[in-house]
Parts: structure tokens; C-alpha cells; sequence
């Protein structure tokens, strides 16, 4: 079925060129999803302690947060391509750095060094490759391309933390190697694009960026992956607040996650942007879904909760990236599209920072309140008319 979809989305690219784009697209996120549960372990045969692995999450993203925008713009001067090899060979160098910290025993402070390099450079990397998407297919099969990588990175999603958990058990540094071969892999899957030549227009850098549209954009980002974050962070909690043992954490994140591939593949087929009606009912059932887990009335409601949260994840993160290239003005849309990942991450922090001091039901109510607050700008004309 997603050959037949591949097919369908470039009529004018053949047909290898957006497989590649897609597999690269979606291995590119490995070292992110295994990350949480290869660090934890690397921290734990280190220190013998697994907070270091959330010191070290912490870290990375804090570190992508800050090194998206500027690692873009210092990328210009270079071919998208070239650019993103040189970030990726970046990543595999921290990666390398940590797996052999690991076996040697080295400081903590030296595997937190290299989960700083290894976030500095993620969200560069994803604006760039996310960038040569338009030398592969035309504007109309973009939402469906799109959806594509969208599915295949929530399965990436869940097949990776999975892997680094049956490879740590045999040693944490096998889970370290697994996740740089896999970094590795992008680089020679990604076809070699070579972008049209921009139109003349306002110099790069002087072209406002941060619009009121944008803004709006950015922030259902950062809602989105709060709300996502409250539920996978927070899912051993919920699991234990049912009664069930930690292990039982998949109660919630794997309903999510199946929610969030069907919405992807919902995309695919559909192959258009949704509209402001479906935008205002997607913030609305994710707003609903976090408020509905946050009361806790039942196991059941719950679920619901992080179901309805995962359908409306991969619609809106698509729509929101066909925005941006939209709004972005030319010779900064590797920069916007590198924002919207910065905003994503910011969320990611934002509920992390709440579940560490406060019952998961605080994260999820923040999470219900801040949709909220997306879902009335769109009401009053976010998408449409800032």
C-alpha cells in the first residue's frame, strides 16, 4: 500500500528519489526515539543511576532548541546536500564519542558533552532535508508525501525504543552502535537533489519571519508535542495510577501511537491540506483528548484521551509544514521549517519540566490548556486571517 501511495505522489519526480527521501526522512529520527531508553541505560552502567539518562535527554533537546535557527542560517553558504551530510557525519561523531565513553567508563560530564553535540545539529538537519522535499515532488503531492514520512516516522517511533531495549540488554553500547549505523544510513539514502534556483526577492535575513501566521503555526508545534510528551513521558505514571505495573506503560503510548500512523496514512490518501473547518476539529479533539485523561475517570477514558491525541498529531504536523514552506520567505525556508522542530522540542521540554515536580494529571490538564488556547486563535482567525 505505501509503494502505491509513493507512487501516486510524484508524478514528476520517478519514483526512487521520494522513497529514498522518506526512508532518510524517517531513519533520521532513530537516534531521537531510541534515546530515552539507550541513554538510560548508558547512565545507568556508568553512574549506575538512570536520572543521568534524562540529564542527558535534557541536554539534547535543549541543545537542538538553541542550535536549530543559527546552524541553519551558517548552513546557506553551502549546497542543502552537502550541508546535511556534514550534519549528519556531526551527529555520527557524537554518537561515536558516547558509545565509546561507555566502554571505557568515562566521566558522566563527557557523555552529557556529546549528547549536547548530537542535539546541536538535529533540528538543522530536518529543516535542510525537509528542504530538498520540493526538487522531488510538485506543491500538489506535497501533502501526501508528507503523511508518508509522517507514518513512517511514528513507526520509527515505536520500533526504536523497542530495539534499544533488546540491544541494551545485551549491552549499552550495542544500543549506542545500533543507533549510529542508523544515523549513517540517511546520507546514502537521500537522493541527490539539486533545488531550482530561487526567484529573485528581499534578501535572506532581512525578510520578516516570525509573522503573526507563523506564530500561530509555531505554537500548535509546541502544543502538539507538549500534549504528545505528557502521555509518552508520562506513561509509566498513568500505567501505575491504574494499578497495572510499570511495564504496562504501552497501555498508553501504543494506542497513540497506532492513532498517530492511521492519521498519517488519512493524510496520504487524502492529499490536501485540511482546511479551517478540520483545523479547528483537530485542535478541538486534541484539546478534548488531553482534558479527558487529565480527569483519569477510567482506564478507558484515558485511552480515548491519547487516541484522539494521536489521530490529530500527524494532520496537523503536515498541515502546519505546508504552511510554513507557504509562509516562509525565500531563502529562509530551511530556517522556518527548522522552527517548527525548535517548537516541537520546546513543548517536549515544557512537559517534561512539569512531570518531573508534578503528578502526570498536571501535565495533561497544562497540556488540554494550552490546545485550548491554540484551538481559540484558530477560532479567531489564526490560519486564515493574521
Amino acid at each position: 500500500m505505501t509503494a502505491q501511495l509513493l507512487s501516486l505522489a510524484m508524478p514528476q519526480a520517478g519514483r526512487w528519489p521520494l522513497e529514498r527521501w522518506c526512508a532518510a526522512t524517517a531513519l533520521s529520527s532513530v537516534p531521537l526515539a531510541a534515546a530515552p531508553v539507550a541513554f538510560s541505560l548508558v547512565s545507568l552502567s556508568v553512574t549506575g543511576d538512570v536520572r543521568g539518562g534524562a540529564a542527558m535527554i535534557l541536554a539534547m533537546t535543549a541543545a537542538s532548541v538553541l542550535g536549530a535557527v543559527p546552524i541553519t542560517r551558517a548552513g546557506r553558504r553551502l549546497a542543502p546536500l552537502s550541508c546535511f551530510r556534514i550534519l549528519v557525519a556531526v551527529r555520527v561523531a557524537a554518537l561515536v564519542a558516547m558509545t565509546v565513553a561507555a566502554v571505557t567508563g568515562a566521566a558522566f560530564g563527557w557523555l552529557l558533552v556529546a549528547a549536547l553535540l548530537l542535539g546541536s545539529v538535529h533540528g538543522a538537519a530536518h529543516g535542510i532535508l525537509r528542504s530538498l522535499l520540493a526538487g522531488i515532488v510538485p506543491g500538489s503531492g506535497f501533502p501526501r508525501a508528507l503523511g508518508i514520512a509522517a507514518t513512517l516516522n511514528e513507526l520509527v517511533f515505536v520500533i526504536s525504543p523497542v530495539l534499544a531495549s533488546l540491544l541494551g540488554g545485551v549491552s549499552p553500547a550495542v544500543a549506542l552502535a545500533a543507533m549510529t549505523a542508523a544515523g549513517v544510513l540517511p546520507v546514502l539514502l537521500v537522493p541527490d537533489i539539486r533545488p531550482d534556483p530561487q526567484p529573485e526577492g528581499p534578501t535572506p535575513g532581512k525578510a520578516p519571519v516570525l509573522t503573526r501566521p507563523v506564530l500561530f503555526w509555531l505554537a500548535v508545534a509546541a502544543a502538539g508535542g507538549f500534549a504528545v510528551a505528557a502521555f509518552e513521558i508520562g506513561a509509566v505514571a498513568l500505567a501505575l495510577r491504574y494499578g497495572h505495573d510499570a511495564t504496562m506503560a504501552l497501555l498508553f503510548t501504543l494506542p497513540l501511537c497506532v492513532a498517530s500512523v492511521s492519521g498519517g496514512l488519512w493524510v496520504s490518501v487524502r492529499n490536501r491540506p485540511l482546511g479551517r473547518v478540520r483545523i479547528l476539529a483537530a485542535l478541538a479533539l486534541t484539546t478534548a483528548g488531553a482534558g479527558l485523561s487529565a480527569l483519569g475517570g477510567s482506564l478507558a477514558m484515558t485511552v480515548l484521551g491519547a487516541v484522539l491525541v494521536g489521530l490529530c498529531l500527524a494532520p496537523l504536523g503536515t498541515d502546519g509544514s505546508l504552511a510554513l514552506e507557504h509562509l516562509a520567505p525565500e531563502g529562509r525556508k530551511p530556517e522556518v521549517v527548522a522552527l517548527q522542530r525548535t517548537a516541537h522540542a520546546l513543548g517536549i521540554i515544557g512537559a517534561s519540566a512539569i512531570l518531573a515536580v508534578a503528578p502526570v494529571s498536571a501535565a495533561l490538564a497544562a497540556a488540554a490548556c494550552l490546545m485550548a488556547a491554540v484551538t481559540l486563535w484558530a477560532a479567531l482567525g489564526g490560519p486564515d486571517r493574521d
